[in-house]
């Protein structure tokens, strides 16, 4: 094992340096995901048909359901690991990760066997009409019957393999999934290929999150013997302190995307009541505006190891200086990507539909969506800190003001006030509140935490 290299980097390495080397790789393949993302919707877009574009937007909660599963198995179990790692405990962090793999596995065939039973009720609970039910089904056929077990897998194992600080290869996993989908892509879904739409993008999808098990696997067997990361049988089970520690932090991580499934959900169905053009439209300026919300969402998942080690180990001061030197530099790029966004959104959303229903439908949107940038920053390093400190309560408050109480009753509200175009609009009201609370909290944790 490592055990110098990972010293080193957790302790003694600058702050700007050690943010950069665990964030940067963690950061390029969240922009790998996105632009996989982009890739299914900008091909999906090129067929030039609202209805295949829909069933990719329909489908999305499902998909964004996996990560309960990624949250429960993968935050919890790199949380418990990367602190017993400061409190050099190494059998904690093996019994943790064996623990991690081999109960994200159950829940993925699980996942797939309920959805795969349940279809009709599903897709008519995400908002699929008769219009679009045929087409939303052979996209989660791929995705979720075929796929949810090499999905969740994948993004545990990269959770697992960061604990340690190993982001390079954590994020190489990642983005060798995603690229190998963005090839395959106009294979599957264009008439010049095999002409599937919507489900080529599906069977994609599948294809590529396999191929990353695989680079995991292949992984942790070169590494064998040098790695905390364990997956061998013998070191599975369900000791008290191992489970308590794992589902402390990753239940109230599952809750926290279980509402933000509910969120998009609810969305999805206000939206689909006006008709398949702005459901597709949503889809589109959602996805354009991942590409920074994803970026800032890595700079807080990778600097969590970090922030676990040097809580477990009691090292306040630099705990505290790494929230804020990713704070600064988290906030500044949104504020630029904000403002970039809400000027150019028309041209934006005509690079992945050229057709004047959906521009306007969806340049509309992202204006909305893009406000809610700047204050996301905040939110994600308080969630963050709170799920790397096993704070699990403090991340599961977040989430239920987040959603239950502040962006649902919004979307509502606003899509009484100012139907259809307000509901863009629900989520930027949400973070503004979400990022002051998010400030005060840290702050008085941090003043709590040195004090003590």
């Amino acid at each position: 094992m490592e055990d110098q290299t990972k010293i080193r980097l957790f302790e003694q390495t600058p702050i700007p340096k050690a943010v950069a080397q665990l964030s940067i790789p963690t950061i390029v393949s969240s922009l790998v995901m996105v632009i996989y993302n982009l890739a299914d919707t900008y091909f999906v877009g090129m067929l030039n048909d609202p209805v295949q574009n829909a069933a990719v937007t329909l489908a999305a909660p499902v998909l964004l359901a996996f990560n309960a599963i990624n949250n429960l198995f993968g935050v919890g179990t790199s949380s418990m690991m990367s602190r017993a790692l400061g409190r050099k405990d190494y059998d904690t962090v093996y019994r943790s990760s064996a623990f991690g793999f081999y109960c994200s596995f159950g829940c993925g065939l699980l996942f797939s066997l309920l959805f795969t039973l349940f279809r009709a009720p599903l897709l008519n609970l995400l908002g699929a009409t008769p219009e679009t039910y045929a087409a939303t089904g052979s996209y989660t056929l791929w995705t979720v019957t075929c796929g949810a077990a090499p999905a969740i897998l994948n993004v545990v194992l990269a959770y697992l393999v960061r604990s340690e600080g190993a982001s390079l290869h954590a994020s190489i996993g990642t983005m060798s999934g995603c690229l190998l989908n963005i090839v395959l892509d106009p294979v599957f879904i264009l008439p010049q290929g095999l002409n599937m739409g919507a489900a080529g993008a599906g069977l994609a999808t599948f294809l590529s999150n396999c191929a990353a098990c695989v680079y995991f696997f292949i992984l942790l067997f070169v590494k064998r013997g040098r790695t905390c990361v364990c997956i061998r049988p013998s070191m599975f089970g369900l000791k008290r302190p191992i489970v308590a520690g794992v589902c402390g932090v990753g239940i109230p991580a599952s809750i926290q995307n279980l509402l933000n499934v509910t969120g998009m959900t609810v969305l999805n169905n206000f939206t689909s009541a006006f008709g398949s053009d702005p459901v597709a439209a949503m889809g589109i300026a959602q996805k354009i505006n991942m590409v920074p919300m994803y970026i800032a969402m890595g700079v807080s998942q990778g600097i969590m190891p970090l922030i676990s080690y040097n809580y477990a180990s009691g090292n306040i001061r630099r705990m505290k200086k790494t929230v804020a030197f990713s704070a600064k530099v988290s906030l500044s790029f949104l504020v630029c990507m904000s403002a970039a966004f809400y000027f150019s959104a028309g041209p934006l959303i005509r690079l992945f539909m050229d057709n004047p229903a959906i521009i306007s439908y969806g340049g509309a949107f992202l204006k909305g969506l893009c406000l809610a940038l700047p204050f996301l920053c905040m939110d994600f390093l308080a969630v963050g800190v709170f799920q790397a400190c096993g704070m699990g309560k403090k991340a599961l408050l977040f989430a239920i003001l987040r959603k239950i109480v502040l962006e649902i009753p919004a979307l509502f509200l606003l899509n009484a006030l100012f139907p259809l175009y307000g509901l863009a609009y629900a989520q930027p009201a949400a973070e503004l509140i979400l990022a002051i609370a998010a400030a005060a909290v840290l702050t008085v944790l941090f003043r709590k935490l040195e004090s003590a």
